[in-house]
C-alpha cells in the first residue's frame, strides 16, 4: 500500500516545527555508507512503461461533490478527464491533440471552463465543455494573448483569469463576461518587471484578491481590485521586501490564508485579517511552508511543509490552529483542487501523493476516518515499485562548505569496484528544486545501472531566501561547483567510475549541462543538454519578453554587467568541451528559443567535438506528447549507453569484459542499417543489402568495410544481438552508395560474437 493507515489523527501544536528544524541541522552524509542493494528481480524498467504511466494534475470537485475532473494523459496527450468521487472508471470528456489544464466547474455544474495552448507555444486561450459531455466552445480567439486559471464568480456570470500579452514584459489581471464573451483588464501592470496572478475572488463577488510579484520572485505584495472600476488596495502586513502570497480567503471574506517570507527569509504560513491588517503565524520552521486552502464554512484550512524535498500535508483549524499531519508514506503529499481541496461537504480531501518509486495519483481523504482512497491509477502494470530503486536522500560540503541537498538513485546489483557509470541530474530554474517526485528520467537510468544524483544546488528554493539568492550574477559559478562536487560525491561511494561521468537536464539544468561541458571538460563523459541556454545576450533578444526581466533580475543589467552575462554564458566555454553532446529542443518553445540550440550546434565544430541535435516541430518548453517524451528518453539512453557503457557481451556465456583499447573482437555480421534519423544528401535513407560477412573489429583503430571508413570508439552487445558502434566520421565521407554520410553516425549491426581477445593477443579467426 501506499499509505500508512493511522487510526488517530497526528495532533500539531501552533507554530509547528519539522522533524528537522531546519536546513542548518543537516550532517554530511558518509559516501562510504551508501550501499547497492541486491535485488534479483532488477530489470531495466521499459520506457514505454514509464510514458504509459500517466500524470494528472488540476483536479476540480463538481459542485454537488458527486464528480472530480482533472487532466491526465491517458491518451497520450494531457486531456479532461472525470471520475466519480466515490470511485470507479474515468470518462473522457475532451479530445484534443494539444494541452489542456486548469479545469473549473461554474456554480451550477453545467460547463468546466479550462484552458489550452498550441503546440506548447504557452499561449493559451479559454475553452468551455458542457459538464456531461458535448463539443467544446472555444470563448477566446487571441493568438497574442495568453489568457490562464479561470476562477468563476459566486454568481457564475464572470470569470477571474491571468492575462499577458504576448510582447509584455508583465502579467495581468482580468475578468471575462460570460454571456458577452468579453475580456475586461482590471488590473494594469505599469512597471516592466512585475506580474499580477490572480487569487480568488472576494464572497460578495465585488472585488477579487490577487498577488503582484517581483520578476525573480524574491518579493511579492497582496491586493484587493475593485472588479467594477479596477480600483487596488495593498493588503500586505509586511514592512519591508519580503515574499507575500496569498492562497485564498475564507468565506465570509474576512480573513487570507498566506505564506510569507517576513520571518527569517523562510516562507511560513499565515493568516491575515483584512479589516485589520493583523497577521497571526500558524508555521514557524526552519524549513518552508506552503499556504493551501480553506474548507467551504472556513472552519479548516491547509498547508504543506517541504522538508528537504519532501512534502507534508497538513489540516488546522482556523480558530486554535491546531493541525494534524494527513497520514500518507514519505514522499509527495499535496492537497489540491479548484476552488479548494475540500469537498463541498467539507467531508473529505483531494491529494495528490507521488514518490520515486510510485507516480502522481489522486486520492480522496477521509477527514473524519483520517484514511485515504486512491482514485487514479497511474501506473501500468510493467511499472513495479520493487524494480524502481527510491530515491535517497544524501548531504555534502560543496567547494565552499556550504552544505547542498540531493537525490542520489541507486541502481540495484552493483559492485563497489569504481567502475560503474554515474549521471549528474541538475534541475531546471535556477529558482527551482529537485524533489521526491517521480523521477522517469531517473528511473529509467538507475534501472539500467547509472548512478544518478540531482543535487539541489545554490539558488535552488525550498532553503530559504538566503540560499535562494546565493548564485545572484553567478550563473555557471558556484552552482555549477556544486554539481561537481555532487559528482565527486558518487566517485567517493565507491562505486561510480570518474571516467564514465554524464550530465542531462532541461531548461536551466540544460543550462548547467552546457556550461558543465564547457567550463569543467576534464569531469564529463558525455552530455544530454534539453531546451538549455548557451548565451544569455542572445537569450535577452529572443525569448518571451517576461522571461528577460526574470534574467535581469538575476543576472543585472546587461549593459553595466556586460561581463557577468559573458561569464555566465556557456558559449564562451564551449570551444573546450570534450564531452559528445546530444541536444534536444521544441519549435515552439518561448523560454529559451530554438535559436540557443542551434548555436550549440553551430557553435561545437572544433577537431574531435561531436554533437548531435533533434527538434520537435510540436512541443515547447518541455515535452509533452508521450510519443516525443518517449523518442527523447529513447534518444538519452542511447547517447549514454553508447559513449558511457564501454562493455562487450559475450552472448553465448552471458557474461561480459570491459571494452579497453586495442581489444580484438571477431564476428559475423548480417549486413547494417544508419539511424533511422539519418539520410543521404538526396534524402534516401541509408540501407545495405543483408549478407552474412566475417568481420574483425579492432577498438581505437579506423576500419574499411565496404567504403565506410569507421572509427571505432567503443561497442555494445544487447540481447537482441546488435552491435551499436559510434562512427566518428567527418563530413564527405561516402559509402559504397555515394550517399554522405552524416558525422557521428551510428551503424547497426545484426551481429553473432564468436570471440573477444585481450589487447596484444592474435584475434580469433573468423569463421
Amino acid at each position: 500500500m501506499h499509505l500508512i493507515r493511522a487510526t488517530l489523527p497526528l495532533l500539531i501544536a501552533p507554530l509547528l516545527m519539522a522533524a528537522t528544524n531546519s536546513p542548518a541541522e543537516r550532517r554530511a552524509t558518509p559516501p562510504a555508507s551508501i550501499e547497492s542493494a541486491a535485488n534479483p528481480d532488477a530489470a531495466p524498467i521499459p520506457v514505454d512503461a514509464l510514458y504509459t504511466s500517466r500524470r494528472v494534475s488540476g483536479p476540480a470537485w463538481s459542485p454537488d461533490g458527486r464528480e472530480i475532473v482533472f487532466t491526465t494523459d491517458i491518451t497520450g496527450r494531457p486531456n479532461l478527464w472525470k471520475v466519480p468521487a466515490g470511485g470507479g472508471w474515468p470518462i473522457q470528456l475532451s479530445v484534443s491533440n494539444e494541452r489542456e489544464e486548469g479545469a473549473a466547474w461554474s456554480p451550477d455544474g453545467k460547463w468546466i471552463v479550462y484552458e489550452s495552448d498550441r503546440g506548447g507555444n504557452e499561449m493559451g486561450d479559454l475553452f468551455a465543455l458542457p459538464a456531461d459531455g458535448g463539443a467544446a466552445v472555444q470563448l477566446t480567439k487571441t493568438p497574442d494573448i495568453a489568457e490562464s486559471g479561470p476562477r468563476w464568480s459566486p454568481d457564475g456570470t464572470q470569470l477571474l483569469i491571468g492575462y499577458k500579452e504576448k510582447a509584455a514584459s508583465v502579467a495581468d489581471v482580468a475578468v471575462f463576461h460570460w454571456a458577452t464573451r468579453k475580456t475586461r483588464v482590471i488590473a494594469h501592470e505599469e512597471t516592466k518587471n512585475h506580474r499580477w496572478v490572480p487569487v480568488a475572488w472576494a464572497p460578495d463577488g465585488k472585488s477579487v484578491y490577487a498577488n503582484r510579484i517581483n520578476a525573480g520572485f524574491t518579493e511579492s505584495e497582496i491586493y484587493r481590485i475593485d472588479v467594477a472600476g479596477g480600483k487596488s488596495e495593498k493588503l500586505s502586513p509586511s514592512k519591508g521586501a519580503s515574499l507575500d502570497l496569498a492562497s485564498d480567503v475564507s468565506p465570509d471574506g474576512n480573513t487570507l490564508l498566506l505564506t510569507s517570507s517576513a520571518r527569517k527569509g523562510i516562507n511560513n504560513v499565515a493568516l491575515l485579517d483584512v479589516a485589520s491588517r493583523k497577521i497571526t503565524w500558524v508555521t514557524d520552521t526552519g524549513w518552508e511552508a506552503t499556504a493551501g486552502g480553506f474548507s467551504r464554512d472556513g472552519k479548516s484550512f491547509t498547508y504543506v511543509v517541504n522538508t528537504d524535498g519532501r512534502s507534508e500535508a497538513y489540516v488546522a483549524d482556523s480558530g486554535t490552529l491546531q493541525a494534524r499531519r494527513l497520514a500518507f508514506s514519505s514522499g509527495m503529499v499535496v492537497p489540491g483542487g479548484s476552488p479548494s481541496p475540500f469537498s463541498p461537504d467539507g467531508k473529505h480531501l483531494l491529494v495528490d501523493f507521488q514518490n520515486a518509486q510510485h507516480p502522481d495519483d489522486l486520492w480522496v481523504y477521509d477527514l473524519a476516518d483520517d484514511k485515504a482512497r486512491q482514485l487514479t491509477y497511474s501506473a501500468v502494470a510493467a511499472l513495479k515499485p520493487e524494480r524502481i530503486p527510491e530515491a535517497q536522500l544524501v548531504h555534502y560540503k560543496s567547494f565552499d562548505g556550504q552544505m547542498i541537498s540531493a537525490y542520489l538513485w541507486m541502481p540495484y546489483n552493483l559492485k563497489r569496484d569504481g567502475s560503474n557509470p554515474a549521471i549528474v541530474l541538475p534541475h531546471g530554474g535556477p529558482t527551482g528544486q529537485t524533489k521526491d517526485y517521480f523521477n522517469g528520467l531517473a528511473a529509467a537510468l538507475a534501472s539500467r545501472g547509472y548512478i544518478c544524483i540531482a543535487p539541489n544546488v545554490r539558488g535552488s528554493t525550498g532553503y530559504g531566501m538566503a540560499f535562494e539568492k546565493a548564485n545572484y550574477k553567478d550563473f555557471g559559478g558556484g552552482d555549477l561547483k556544486d554539481a561537481v562536487y555532487a559528482a565527486r560525491f558518487m566517485v567517493d561511494t565507491g562505486y561510480a567510475d570518474a571516467k564514465k561521468i554524464g550530465i542531462t537536464g532541461g531548461s536551466y539544468g540544460g543550462y548547467m549541462t552546457l556550461m558543465a561541458i564547457g567550463r569543467t571538460p576534464d569531469v564529463w563523459a558525455a552530455g544530454v543538454a534539453q531546451y538549455g541556454i548557451i548565451d544569455w545576450l542572445a537569450m535577452l533578444e529572443h525569448s518571451d519578453p517576461l522571461l528577460r526581466e526574470y534574467e535581469i533580475s538575476k543576472l543585472g543589467d546587461p549593459v553595466k554587467d556586460r561581463k557577468v552575462y559573458i561569464d555566465a554564458s556557456p558559449i564562451t566555454y564551449i570551444k573546450q568541451a570534450r564531452a559528445p553532446l546530444l541536444v534536444l529542443q521544441g519549435d515552439n518553445d518561448i523560454r529559451v528559443p530554438k535559436s540557443e540550440t542551434e548555436q550549440v550546434v553551430r557553435s561545437m565544430n572544433g577537431p574531435g567535438q561531436v554533437v548531435a541535435a533533434h527538434y520537435y516541430p510540436d512541443e515547447g518548453h518541455g515535452f509533452l506528447k508521450r510519443e516525443n517524451r518517449v523518442d527523447a528518453l529513447e534518444r538519452t539512453l542511447a547517447w549514454f549507453d553508447r559513449y558511457l557503457k564501454l562493455r562487450v557481451a559475450d552472448l553465448s556465456q552471458g557474461s561480459g569484459a570491459e571494452a579497453k583499447p586495442g581489444m580484438k573482437l571477431s564476428a559475423h555480421y548480417t549486413g547494417w542499417l544508419y539511424d533511422p534519423a539519418a539520410k543521404d544528401k538526396h534524402g534516401k535513407q541509408f540501407d545495405s543489402s543483408r549478407e552474412r560477412k566475417p568481420l574483425d573489429f579492432t577498438l581505437g583503430d579506423p576500419r574499411m568495410i565496404r567504403g565506410w571508413t569507421l572509427g571505432v570508439a567503443g561497442m555494445r552487445v544487447g540481447g537482441r544481438r546488435e552491435i551499436v558502434i559510434p562512427a566518428e566520421l567527418g563530413y564527405g565521407a561516402r559509402g559504397a552508395g555515394g550517399g554522405e554520410i552524416p558525422p557521428n553516425t551510428a551503424l547497426v549491426f545484426d551481429i553473432e560474437l564468436l570471440s573477444v581477445n585481450p589487447p596484444d593477443s592474435p584475434a580469433a579467426p573468423a569463421q
